[in-house]
């Protein structure tokens, strides 16, 4: 039997496409206007389509400015803080969730506690700690403040709640160490939530602006978000170069997410199951 589509359904779909297309207009604005000759981008009244498609804006994109070096300054970015995220928010949330130590209430509630404290807050001394460390203008000087992430810990150690003690127990009697049971046993069982979780960490770290431009002042070292803050100034009204550069930034998200949303989507599911 067919289901039959009630009013609520029908207006959460009509909501939803709505919300789809208000999301997907400035894309397809950038798109198009990167797209465009220069002289188009300024011309009124305004246009959608271009009268004569060009890459012109890439290309000199491409030629001009830095953004290849940004490319790879990000990547080793994201990868390094979504690893060592993960490696980090594993165990601690193992920790959390399967032993027991003293004080792990009132450490686990200070990490918890953590959520709430805004990343601006702890710029001036972090900056002042990676300084003395000589991290500035460094690869680790970008990374290291990004890797401790509590609401990392505290999704995961939910989820490792919600496995039974029963694998354990099982690989114990083959004699399996604690370490063995935490990379062979948890994080196998946990292999959607850790897709998710590394997703939404490389994200995060692909899309932080704040930290990389205040700690990096060699334009070598800049990431995406720093290099096109530092392209729009330098273009002025250059739009069709500003929006191509926009898009070549955000283009290595779009393919990593279309790649694993799969995984996303299963990974969100489990832990609310979970949780």
């Amino acid at each position: 039997m067919t289901k039959r589509l009630t009013f609520p359904k029908a207006a959460i779909a009509v909501g939803a496409a709505l919300l789809a297309v208000l999301w997907l207009v400035p894309l397809l604005w950038a798109l198009i206007t990167s797209l465009k000759p220069e002289t188009e981008t300024t011309r009124t009244p305004i246009t959608w389509l271009p009268s004569a498609p060009t890459s012109a804006a890439y290309q000199s994109v491409l030629d001009q400015g830095s953004i290849l070096r940004w490319f790879v300054n990000s990547t080793v970015v994201a990868v390094l803080v979504t690893v060592l995220t993960l490696l980090v928010s594993v165990l601690a949330a193992y920790g959390f969730s399967r032993t027991t130590f003293p004080g792990r209430k009132v450490i686990f509630g200070v990490v918890i506690a953590g959520i709430l404290v805004p990343p601006q807050v702890l710029i001036v001394p972090l900056f002042q700690e990676m300084s003395s460390l000589g991290l500035v203008d460094t690869y680790w000087g970008v990374v290291l403040p990004q890797v401790v992430a509590p609401v990392m810990v505290f999704v995961l150690k939910k989820f490792f709640d919600g496995v039974s003690r029963d694998y354990e127990d099982a690989a114990r009697v083959d004699g399996a160490t604690r370490w063995r049971i935490v990379w062979g046993v948890m994080v196998p069982m946990s292999k959607p939530i850790l897709v998710a979780v590394g997703i939404f960490t490389f994200i995060g770290a692909w899309n932080n602006f704040l930290w990389p431009f205040i700690v990096t002042t060699d334009p070598s070292m800049m990431t995406i978000p720093v290099g096109l803050a530092n392209v729009q100034g330098s273009y002025g009204l250059r739009y069709a170069q500003i929006m191509a550069s926009a898009v070549l930034g955000g283009l290595p998200l779009l393919i990593v997410y279309a790649l694993f949303q799969r995984h996303v989507v299963r990974g969100v599911g489990d832990a609310g199951i979970k949780g």
